[in-house]
């Protein structure tokens, strides 16, 4: 059993704080210009509530926000022609710290509000005592026999309540600048504050006579009633000397939470940086933040443009934010409507679609892998590049299949789309269903087209299509793949050969009666021994070719296996993946200069003296240097590597020269 021993209250001791306000209340001094301005948009708002209801008879005025600027007297004003405040409301909301005006105020006018009211928390008015050692307030109320009242304080909890000379329904606020706050008395100053954080506000700010503001927020408009040279307008407004934009998301719900915005997706460039957020975060139209990694679906930070909600909560921690229900779901609604648009250029503008897939395919693969709703939802859409043929000029129709839509041949074959480059392009589905009788749940694909440009071309002269994984996403995203589609094995070109490749009519099985061995025992041997290399492997297999030269004299094969694990652990510690020691020579037993190479070996005389002749030091040199060539082709090559090469180079050249 537990004893109570004292109850009451938790005393505050008031004179603390305006050293805690002054210090702490925001991380920016400059951001009190912000929440004055916000303040007076807010008077204005009320007062156009206000005159829809029976409690209102005046005028309400061309709505205007003027900032005048004294620098003998070393004061900057904000002034409004809103609803102003009586000496009751002045005691009522300055008076009494973080008491906010506007929840009262919403919940009475409630049928005549347009939820347009930014301030919430009764704390903005505040902010000015960051940068003023007095603050003096002006202010008449729209009221019927109202009078002015002038308040004043000098920063402590002491103020002063008299009448004022004001004439017009309004507020003025002065703020008496302290000396280390004298860059605000500067106009240039002043103009950038308000470009910054008030140039989206729907009233008019004027200072030294001229509007300072754009004032229109395209995102807060209907999409329909904007054209895309608005849209590109905001754009280049936001972000000056870019590239222009592939396309972009307009955002607007107001249930079950408020949102607008525009997301734009930009061309990336290489050195983008994924993790860091450009979508600027506004609020009722005022500017909040340079970014919002906690609002925006991770995948999606590379995007630009803007989101303006007033459901999303301010001056919080960031912990604080990624762990808030309302901006989770948020965060759920920008993926979803992304993922729409994208689906509806796909349907509707495949051609577009395929222009913008190198800068778009990053966002639906990072994405894919990421958040499981948006995977769901762009899986039909994702491409890839393919070397299917279609000829440019082919007659196309587009035709239902499902849910989704494919471009097909005119006799009915179900082909890949082609861009104005004659890159073809498919979907997973697409081409699993083209090449089911030539390779069942097999997918075939490329990481880079230039060093695997002679496996490419193999398995194109055989009739298999290969598609291009080849962005820097695509490490992760065929792993994905292969947890998507289990039943789907997928092998990249230079891992190891297809039967389909394979002569087996070459004859390579039959024993040559002087030596007891047949010619791929012999070629392996003569590599063997000339290479000296116990970590490459030798296998001798006649390639399929449409002739003789079709098809190169060697190629290097990685284990898939463990060609992945060595770039897993490559990417764990950060390193760029080394060549394997360990991996496989492949060398084409079929090919005229192995022919010929074995029949140079073969008729080689030992010397007496126990060294080479000059035929069987030839031979020796030429499997060098046909191993070489071969990993040339996949950049296997180091400084020592590259420098052998090249002296050998010479000395063959050399050789032949003298014959």
């Amino acid at each position: 059993m537990t004893t109570m021993l004292e109850k009451g209250n938790i005393s505050i001791h008031t004179e603390n704080i305006f050293p805690i306000i002054k210090k702490w209340l925001y991380s920016d001094h400059e951001i009190f210009l912000r929440e004055l301005i916000s303040n007076a948009v807010d008077a204005i708002s009320k007062l156009n509530m206000v005159s829809r209801s029976s409690d209102f008879t005046g005028e309400v005025g061309e709505p205007e926000i003027t900032i005048a600027i004294d620098k003998d007297a070393k004061t900057i004003s904000i002034s409004d022609n809103g609803i102003g405040m009586t000496a009751d409301e002045v005691k009522k909301y300055i008076n009494q710290v973080a008491f906010s005006s506007a929840e009262e105020f919403v919940t009475k006018y409630k049928d005549n509000a347009d939820q347009n009211i930014i301030g919430h928390f009764g704390l903005g008015f505040y902010s000015s005592f960051m940068v003023s050692d007095r603050v003096d307030i002006d202010t008449l109320s729209y009221q019927d026999g109202a009078t002015a009242i002038h308040w004043t304080c000098d920063g402590t909890t002491s103020f002063e309540i008299s009448d004022s000379e004001r004439t017009e329904q309004g507020t003025t606020i002065t703020l008496h600048l302290m000396e280390e706050e004298a860059e605000y008395l500067e106009t240039s100053r002043i103009q950038q504050l308000i470009k910054t954080y008030c140039d989206f506000m729907p009233v008019p700010i004027k200072l030294d006579g001229e509007v300072a503001n754009k004032q229109n927020a395209p995102w807060k408009q209907s999409p329909s009633g904007l054209s895309d040279d608005e849209y590109l307008e905001l754009y280049r407004y936001l972000y000056p000397f870019q590239e222009e934009p592939l396309l972009w998301v307009h955002l607007n719900t107001d249930y079950p939470f408020v949102v607008n915005g525009i997301l734009y997706f930009p061309k990336l460039r290489p050195d983008v940086d994924v993790t860091k957020g450009q979508i600027k975060l506004f609020c009722n139209q005022v500017f909040v933040s340079d970014n919002c990694e906690e609002i925006i679906p991770q995948f999606l930070l590379p995007l630009r443009g803007v989101v303006d909600s007033t459901d999303i909560p301010l001056n919080v921690s960031r912990s604080f934010l990624q762990n808030d229900r309302t901006v989770r779901r948020i965060a759920d609604y920008i993926a979803k409507k992304v993922g729409d648009r994208l689906k509806e250029l796909y349907r509707s503008d495949k051609t577009k679609y395929i222009e913008c897939w190198q800068d778009l395919g990053t966002f639906v693969k990072f994405g894919s892998l990421n958040n499981d709703k948006f995977k769901q939802q762009i899986a039909d859409f994702v491409i890839f590049r393919t070397t299917a043929e279609l000829a440019s000029d082919q007659p196309k129709v587009e035709v239902q299949s499902g849910e989704d839509d494919a471009w097909q041949s005119a006799d009915g074959e179900n082909a890949a789309a082609v861009d104005a480059k004659g890159n073809a392009y498919t979907t997973l589905k697409e081409y699993l269903e083209r090449n089911q009788d030539k390779h069942e749940n097999r997918v075939f694909y490329a990481t880079d087209e230039v060093s695997q440009a002679t496996y490419i071309d193999l398995h194109k002269r055989q009739g298999l299509e290969v598609l291009y994984l080849d962005s820097f996403i695509d490490t992760h995203f065929v792993p994905f793949l292969e947890q998507e589609y289990s039943d789907v094995k997928f092998s990249r070109v230079d891992s190891d050969l297809d039967d389909t490749l394979i002569d087996e009519s070459a004859g390579g099985d039959i024993v040559d009666p002087t030596t007891n061995k047949t010619k791929g025992e012999r070629v392996k041997e003569l590599f063997e021994q000339s290479l000296n290399k116990p970590k490459v492997t030798i296998r001798t297999d006649a390639l399929k070719s449409d002739d003789a030269q079709g098809a190169p004299p060697a190629i290097v094969l990685l284990p898939e296996e463990m060609r992945r694990m060595q770039e897993m652990m490559a990417m764990m510690q950060q390193q760029t993946a080394q060549f394997p020691e360990e991996h496989t020579l492949l060398v084409n037993t079929a090919h005229p200069l192995i022919q010929n190479l074995l029949d140079m070996s073969q008729g080689a005389i030992v010397q007496t003296d126990g060294g080479q002749s000059p035929t069987s030091a030839m031979a020796n040199m030429i499997c060098q240097h046909v191993y070489d060539l071969a990993l040339m082709a996949q950049k296997g090559f180091d400084a020592d590597g590259m420098k052998s090469f090249v002296e050998r180079s010479n000395s063959l050249l050399t050789d032949l020269t003298k014959a």
